[in-house]
């Protein structure tokens, strides 16, 4: 079997959130509407959750979260791992530098793995989903979240259409991400049972676009493309990029929006006690009795 294409430079992503660390607090908001979101969702399950770990925590928008929350009570014990020790330092609780690669936990030995706007950085989403489901117990939880293919179409847009015009070409220039419709079977294909994914589109609106990449260096959400042009991105094909960005995209206060797209996957670990399908032709009542129809036969074709 071949090894999936290198698509991001994971050493270069570690620089990039060691970087974005310090600051990581100012530009957060996604990362903490998606941890709430993952606790919103923990909190109508009720059962226990003796071990759990918060995959690419971050600056621990998760535990803050489920620290204020009544499902606090029912985990009993949350490890948080991150690709860059900085976004680790200076806080208490059990935490381990981890890559989402290559997950050092061992099989069946938790019950919950979550993960916000993380995943999206590996080269290989399903062989990390693969290692999670490894790591988890029998009927163990994942929540994890992504962002979409939805996610910056503005801004790719405008960069796209600003290098064309100024040097005859167009360089790929922001991260691909996975369309919605792909987000269950990304779960299936990874083994997990059980799997939903629900889309949550976001838009953030910028006094200018310039402000927008400010917070997406401040993200630590830049490109790390593996791939990169040998035309690096010139300071005049990114000014006409934020004029066409406002001339197409401004609102009529003048402010522009950012589009992100965030993918919700909940799936779980594959166990005898969960609810099973049941096998085609087994239903004990026909569908037109349930409904309280009399049943039609359909017409017959003329010969």
């Amino acid at each position: 079997m071949s090894a999936p294409p290198l698509l991001f430079d994971r050493a270069q992503l570690r620089a990039r959130l060691t970087r974005a660390a310090p600051g990581y607090g100012n530009a957060d908001f996604l990362k903490r509407r998606a941890a709430e979101d993952a606790v919103v969702r923990l909190e109508a399950i009720l059962r226990d959750f003796p071990r759990a770990v918060d995959l690419g925590a971050r600056n621990g928008a998760f535990r803050e979260a489920l620290a204020s929350s009544d499902a606090a009570s029912r985990v009993a014990l949350l490890v948080e791992a991150d690709l860059s020790p900085a976004m680790l330092a200076g806080r208490g609780g059990p935490r381990i530098v981890a890559d989402e690669e290559r997950l050092p936990f061992a099989f069946g030995s938790l019950d919950l793995v979550v993960s916000t706007l993380a995943l999206h950085w590996t080269n290989d989403v399903v062989g990390a989903l693969i290692q999670i489901r490894r790591a988890l117990k029998p009927d163990g939880l994942f929540i994890g979240s992504m962002f979409g293919g939805a996610t910056l179409t503005e801004l790719r847009a405008s960069l796209l259409s600003a290098e064309i015009e100024l040097t005859g070409g167009a360089a790929s220039r922001i991260s691909p991400f996975a369309d919605a419709y792909d987000a269950a079977g990304l779960l299936q294909r990874s083994g997990f049972a059980l799997p939903v994914a629900d889309v949550d589109k976001v838009t953030v609106r910028y006094s200018h676009p310039i402000k927008l990449l400010a917070d997406l260096r401040a993200m630590g959400e830049t490109s790390v493309l593996a791939d990169r042009h040998p035309r690096a991105l010139t300071k005049t094909v990114l000014a006409r990029a934020m004029e066409l960005y406002v001339e197409r995209f401004a609102e009529p206060d003048g402010r522009v929006p950012a589009t992100f797209e965030i993918l919700t996957l909940t799936g779980w670990t594959p166990d005898a006690s969960q609810q099973q399908p049941l096998k085609p032709g087994s239903a004990k009542m026909r569908l037109a009795d349930a409904l309280g129809v009399v049943e039609q036969p359909l017409p017959r074709d003329e010969d």
